[in-house]
């Protein structure tokens, strides 16, 4: 059976247009900006009553929701993890760790793998992002620092062997063998990114030549422009900014970057090198007042206030609390970014860095079936995933006449 969606705003990374897009076997099958479309008596028909339709939101950076963190140790909380994020369009995701014991992150790996298994009313795994331990104990923010370490190829290889499923790991490249790691991350088919760093312009530099492509959270956890001996350096932020080769991600939700930033990203970077993400803990999906960052067993305490998650007396962010929709909604409504450029960065984007535009990140004949319906206010109304409806607060699904 075909489902025929019609009557869409359809977003595409250059253009929003009305029209109509038809799924078959998990796979778009037309998209097409005709009034009419050949439909077929077996037809699902589905009425966007000219909502938004986007391609599903791929998020590379997240580690909780729902009240569940990937590394509370059990299948069932990676599954609550990807589950409640998915309910606000995130239909493929890369759950990321904190730096911890080996025995936790090891276990926290294997749980990803196997919730990855299960197909039922899941967003798709990509793989794991390893935010650790090898980085900056002065840019720790919410890590723990006693679990930072010194770079070891040794350890980092052991730690790939019994985790084979990590795809990006975020690393200070100013460490001792960082630069050699990099190489091994691009030989061994990793993506390098560069955060919780206290480099300077020549160490990110030497970080781009040696295979790192990626900036963890912009402007959060990294060094900045500052004045030594009366000489300005740049820090990791603004090196980001300048140099081509790095995409930024940002965590768009209007406070750990606020909105005059945001606009100033977009203008120097462009929509195709920055990738949102939520960067979200256990507390996002939920309302609380505090909330733990990290495992339940060795985690740290988070107080929740105005949409976001902070240390102890507020030394620093604890996290972030959001969701996909608030990064869109952010980016559209207060940094004025054209709402085709904000799906972009997290759905092709994304996707680029994770290897997979070739089926996921726009709405494109012969890529797969994931696929929002939203409203102006980036409302879900409608989640699709390879097909399947795991979200439907339309209720416009007909039978053709």
């Amino acid at each position: 059976m075909r489902t025929v969606i019609v009557n869409a705003k359809i977003i595409s990374p250059y253009r929003i247009f009305d029209g109509s897009v038809i799924v078959t076997d998990r796979k778009i099958s037309s998209v097409t900006a005709a009034k009419e479309v050949d439909m077929l008596p077996e037809d699902r028909v589905i009425d966007a009553k000219g909502l938004y339709l986007s391609p599903g939101f791929v998020e590379t950076l997240i580690h909780g929701g729902g009240n569940a963190d990937v590394m509370d140790g059990s299948i069932e909380a990676v599954c609550t993890v990807c589950r409640t994020h998915m309910e606000y369009g995130i239909t493929a995701i890369v759950p990321s760790t904190m730096c911890s014991t080996d025995e936790e992150l090891f276990s926290t790996c294997h749980d990803i793998a196997e919730a990855a298994k299960i197909k039922d009313r899941m967003p798709e795994i990509l793989g794991v992002h390893l935010e650790g331990p090898y980085i900056s104990p002065n840019q720790g923010g919410a890590q723990d620092s006693k679990f930072i370490r010194k770079l070891e190829k040794s350890e980092y290889e052991r730690i790939y062997q019994q985790c084979p499923n990590i795809k990006v790991w975020t690393i200070a490249p100013e460490l001792p063998g960082a630069l050699e790691m990099g190489s091994w991350l691009r030989e061994t088919g990793i993506v390098g990114s560069i955060g919780h760093s206290d480099a300077g312009f020549e160490d990110v530099a030497a970080a781009l030549d040696n295979g790192y492509t990626v900036v963890t959270h912009l402007f959060n956890g990294m060094s900045r422009l500052q004045r030594i001996n009366s000489l300005y350096h740049m820090g990791v932020a603004e090196s980001a900014l300048y140099m081509d080769g790095l995409v930024v991600e940002v965590i768009a939700d209007g406070k750990h970057v606020p909105p005059n930033l945001l606009k100033l990203i977009y203008k120097i970077k462009g929509p195709m090198s920055i990738c949102l993400v939520t960067d979200a803990i256990r507390a996002a999906g939920i309302e609380t007042k505090e909330s733990i960052i990290g495992s339940l067993k060795s985690g740290q305490r988070v107080e929740i206030d105005d949409g976001i998650a902070y240390m102890p007396g507020r030394k620093s962010f604890g996290g972030s609390i959001s969701t996909a929709d608030r990064l869109i909604r952010t980016m559209y409504k207060q940094a004025d970014v054209p709402l085709h450029d904000a799906v972009t960065m997290m759905t092709i984007v994304p996707s680029r860095i994770m290897k997979v535009d070739n089926r996921l990140g726009s709405i494109t004949v012969g890529k797969d079936a994931d696929i929002l319906l939203f409203d102006d206010d980036i409302h879900m109304k409608l989640v699709m995933n390879k097909g399947a409806i795991f979200l439907d607060r339309l209720n416009t699904v007909v039978p053709l006449a």
